[in-house]
């Protein structure tokens, strides 16, 4: 015969912890800071939107010039019609995230090695300062001539926009560690290995998800200058197709899908940084 044992209400309290008032009183605050800031962002937005209509349609803004909302949405519509939008859409997406990863493991591998190596870091660090200071729009007529047109280059110019800036800013979140925990794993008779695995690499996680936050949006950017310059495809290439002959609604639908993307690109790093903070 089996014998049902029934939990005390201290044992459930203990399993499930019970919030204290203050506590609720906290989550309840941040939540509505959390809409009231989200409310007021779409509401701006609403009113920019709004304004900008109103303008376009009584005279108040040229529309050539400065297109409106809605000759906005019905251009984008006209080209989801024959998929040559997300044609565009999907190899500047494309470029992007295949120079922000290249960008993101070379500065990894790089800054790891500056930090093993100090005489590495003295010798090549006035280079890096050098090559980061230079415009890198400069560069791209030069990645046409070596590399010709085509997704290699524009891939290239995507890199070395962020490149150079990532390895200093990596470099030195390593250089930033902690000196005594780095002493304590010496003492202990742990190796440079052993120091980067268990203090350096984990005690840069937030430079690392920082700077990886801004190096999309440089990657972005170096892509889209790439194909200002070597494409037949991609946004950037609408952008340079209208403002040629003049279809100012294509350049400006082709900026706004540019906003879109570095805000999901922003929003999906930011999630990721937000999963790694709890763990």
């Amino acid at each position: 015969m089996k014998v049902k044992k029934h939990k005390s209400a201290s044992q459930d309290t203990l399993e499930k912890p019970i919030p204290s008032d203050r506590q609720a009183l906290y989550l309840e605050l941040h939540r509505r800071h959390k809409l009231f800031v989200a409310f007021w962002r779409f509401f701006l937005l609403f009113l920019f939107l709004l304004f900008w209509e109103l303008g376009a349609n009584t005279g108040k803004i040229d529309s050539f010039f400065f297109s409106s909302p809605s000759r906005i949405l019905k251009l984008f519509w006209e080209l989801c019609k024959d998929y040559s939008i997300f044609m565009h859409i999907g190899i500047t997406l494309f470029e992007t995230v295949v120079s922000f990863l290249l960008v993101f493991i070379i500065s990894l591998v790089t800054a790891t090695l500056l930090w093993y190596s100090t005489k590495l870091s003295e010798i090549l660090e006035p280079y890096l300062v050098i090559l980061n200071s230079l415009p890198k729009s400069a560069l791209a007529p030069l990645f046409i001539v070596w590399l010709g047109t085509g997704t290699t280059t524009i891939i290239v110019a995507g890199i070395s926009v962020a490149l150079f800036g990532s390895i200093i800013s990596f470099y030195t979140g390593f250089k930033q560690n902690d000196e005594e925990k780095l002493t304590l794993i010496y003492t202990l008779g742990g190796s440079k290995r052993d120091a980067f695995h268990k203090v350096v690499l984990p005690g840069s996680v937030p430079i690392l998800l920082a700077t990886t936050k801004v190096n999309i949006g440089l990657a972005l950017v170096g892509v889209i200058i790439g194909e200002f310059l070597a494409a037949r495809r991609g946004l950037g290439y609408l952008i340079i197709y209208g403002s040629q002959v003049f279809q100012l609604n294509l350049v400006i639908t082709s900026v706004i899908l540019l906003c879109l993307i570095a805000m999901g690109f922003y929003k999906g790093l930011q999630w990721i940084e937000n999963r790694i903070e709890r763990k």
